[in-house]
């Protein structure tokens, strides 16, 4: 038999009786009370800050990230900026909260990582630092108008923090790890063909239809393909973030072996709107880099790219795999253009996508790294 006595536990064998200890948060599925955590919030100076912290990089998200999804929406004039952004803020709130509920496990791949366990206090700072340089990182990528994947960034930036945490490789999980490199490629393979085909098939579909009439249609389906981006994105990046916020918790109330938890509905809400403020805010450069000079899109064609996005989008979701918004819209739309011809793309802005995508990992990496570093010795 199986008793619990304080922080012990007794397991009964036969006549032999043997007392265990118990290790708090190890086999708990944890969670967070508003009304306590506003609390603590006031009281815990520490919380505070890794709060705003973490609520800035999702902020960040939100004005550089966030107008993928809804980049060939606008840039096809299938809708005005000022309804795009209204409508990815309805479906990004949405996706969070269904997708959360039917299927959280890609919080919980973020949050398990890397390894912030050992001292509460010095990890508290690595996650601090972590979420400081990828605010640094997506800002720089946002002045330059490159459209870097925020979701790449914030996991290079919390491994290199939890790199230096634990000094090694021994603070990086691999087999959680192996999950984003799956994601990367699941993204580049599904997003790039699926755009291909189905702007193929549907202009053999409607080759004798009245041109104005399927243009209307279009219009209404580019509407509906942009609001199932946003929703998918709020599914895949709104995941992510909360996990990192309930590390933070978790970690400034010296939780450092929590493994397993529940999202509470009001942080759903929370992680919306601060997602959706920064979407409002922000965000035009990066439509622009997108939706514009990548390619030049008819209606059809960024249906086509949009609904190939969502259903590589969904695919990662259900498997539990990290991948980059970003990097699957940007795929897509690049075999939309293909299918068309390869040089109506402009490979020139796709080089300069790629070469962000390939600095995100040691650029964004290293600064976590490094900032971690100075934050140890300040703190």
């Amino acid at each position: 038999m199986l008793f619990s006595l304080d922080n012990s536990i007794i397991v009964q064998m036969n006549e032999e009786v043997f007392l265990l200890p118990y290790r708090e948060g190890k086999s708990r599925c944890m969670t967070l009370d508003l009304f306590e955590f506003l609390g603590q919030l006031v009281t815990t100076p520490a919380l505070l800050i890794t709060v705003l912290l973490v609520l800035g990089v999702i902020f960040v998200n939100g004005w550089t990230d966030a107008p993928n999804a809804i980049a060939t929406t606008i840039s096809t004039r299938s809708m005005g900026p000022r309804s795009a952004i209204i409508m990815a803020a309805v479906f990004n709130f949405l996706g969070v909260m269904f997708m959360t509920l039917l299927n959280a496990t890609v919080a919980q791949t973020i949050y398990n990582m890397v390894d912030f366990g050992g001292d509460s206090h010095d990890a508290l700072v690595a996650l601090c630092a972590a979420l400081f340089a990828i605010v640094l990182w997506a800002t720089a990528a946002w002045w330059f108008g490159i459209p870097t994947s925020e979701s790449h960034a914030l996991i290079a930036g919390i491994t290199g923090a939890a790199i230096a945490l634990q000094g090694g490789l021994k603070g990086v999980n691999p087999s959680e790890w192996i999950k984003v490199v799956y994601g990367l490629v699941l993204s580049i393979v599904m997003g790039f063909p699926l755009g291909w085909i189905l702007v193929k098939s549907i202009e053999k579909i409607c080759r004798k239809m009245n041109r104005r009439k399927t243009n209307t249609a279009f219009q209404y389906a580019q509407i509906l393909g942009g609001a199932g981006m946003a929703f998918m994105h709020g599914a895949q990046d709104g995941q992510k973030f909360m996990g990192v916020f309930m590390l933070g918790v978790f970690l400034a109330k010296g939780q450092a072996n929590v493994t397993e938890f529940q999202i509470p509905f009001w942080l759903i809400v929370l992680c919306s709107a601060v997602m959706a403020l920064g979407t409002s805010i922000g965000g035009y450069r990066i439509i622009k880099a997108v939706g514009m000079d990548m390619v030049k899109l008819e209606k059809y064609q960024g249906f086509s790219a949009d609904i190939a996005a969502v259903i590589s989008l969904f695919t990662a979701s259900i498997l539990g795999l990290p991948v980059s918004t970003t990097h699957t819209k940007t795929t897509a739309i690049m075999g939309v253009g293909a299918a068309k011809r390869v040089t109506s793309v402009n490979w020139g802005v796709v080089k300069e996508m790629a070469l962000a995508w390939v600095l995100t990992f040691p650029g964004c990496g290293l600064i976590g790294y490094l900032m971690a570093i100075l934050f140890f010795k300040l703190f």
